[in-house]
């Protein structure tokens, strides 16, 4: 049995209970989604009746129509992810970025828009890179950017905006203006010790062909396993602010700047959606302006609850708790201005 193979059985059975040597079975995501299924057909009869109320007939339509149209970009972002991750070497950006520190991190910034990929698997990859030598910068920023303006992302974008064309171009501007500053930021203010010490496995590359593709099939079902839930809750909350919000409520926020910029940033931290389906719940957001919209494309990527709690454990809690809030504080600034440039042009 492999180290691979040993590894995999330990997290799917659980830690060993205390002086038994036996494991505790933990269910995983398919055993939870049979659960639910299994209860939604033991109680479809109630359901159905329920589902006759007009209330819920509009949070349904809303969440399926969000869901429907997000999945497809989120499954096409976490295969181009996987593939990154198990067939693009990281000494590939080691050899195209520049040695200046002020030009390697708008380098890095640029390279996030030709590779595809999700918030999730930018950590290790960024954590990779600077395994090989590039600069936590330059890693740093291509971090914020890859999720932020790559093309399926961008395309995405203009599907869910086919209203707003000007989004896209907005997003791109304001994704990667928060990933050059904050890396720039980093260049200066950051310290080595912040940065929990690289470990010897974090250097290794894979080798052969089969570990190649189980890292692909791998990395592409967990990215996917995670983004999924995370998406459902994202249309979830949704559906339920466009229904039992009231309307008068959501006007009076869309009717102030300040005041859905907060809502959405907040709403962008907690959600925590991938990056290929935030823009359909942005859309849906009929009443809140151009600019708390781009605001909440812009936060998303770039910093929420899940990114906070992966860089802690890649890169260290001294690390997080400096980070993060930057990340957030550049976030907001940059959204706000890109968004405002935008919306004084249309």
């Amino acid at each position: 049995m492999t180290a691979q193979d040993t590894h995999a059985g330990h997290s799917a059975s659980g830690p060993a209970e205390p002086g038994t040597g036996r494991r505790r079975y933990r269910p995983g995501s398919l055993e939870i989604f049979g659960l639910i299924l299994l209860t939604a057909i033991l109680l479809r009869g109630p359901l159905a009746r329920a589902l006759d109320e007009p209330i819920l007939q509009s949070w349904s339509t809303v969440f399926i129509a969000v869901c429907v149209q997000a999945t497809p970009f989120l499954v096409l972002g976490v295969v181009v992810s996987g593939a990154i991750a198990a067939f693009v070497p990281s000494s590939v950006f080691t050899r195209l970025l520049p040695s200046s520190p002020a030009l390697a991190v708008p380098a890095a910034g640029a390279c996030g828009a030709l590779l595809p990929g999700c918030e999730c698997g930018s950590v290790p990859i960024a954590n990779r890179l600077m395994a090989r030598g590039v600069r936590p910068s330059a890693a740093l920023a291509f971090l914020l950017s890859a999720p932020a303006i790559n093309p399926i992302v961008l395309v995405a974008t203009a599907v869910a905006f086919s209203a707003e064309p000007s989004m896209v171009w907005a997003r791109l501007i304001a994704g990667l203006l928060t990933a050059v500053i904050v890396g720039w930021i980093w260049e200066r203010i950051g310290r080595p010790e912040w940065m929990r010490p690289r470990r010897r496995d974090d250097v290794v590359e894979v080798t052969g062909t089969g570990p190649r593709w189980r890292l692909f099939t791998g990395t592409m079902l967990g990215d996917f396993t995670q983004a999924a839930g995370f998406l459902v809750l994202g249309a979830a909350a949704a559906a339920t602010f466009k229904t039992v919000v009231p309307a008068h409520i959501m006007e009076s926020i869309g009717g102030s700047i300040w005041l859905s910029i907060l809502l959405m940033a907040a709403l962008a931290f907690l959600l925590a959606l991938c990056s290929e389906a935030d823009a359909f719940v942005a859309a849906s957001f009929s009443t809140i302006p151009f600019v708390g919209k781009l605001v909440f494309l812009t936060v998303g990527p770039a910093v929420d609850v899940k990114l906070a709690a992966m860089q802690a454990g890649v890169f260290g809690r001294k690390f997080a708790v400096r980070f993060s809030p930057l990340t957030l504080a550049v976030a907001i600034v940059v959204g706000t201005v890109v968004g405002l440039a935008f919306w004084g042009l249309g």
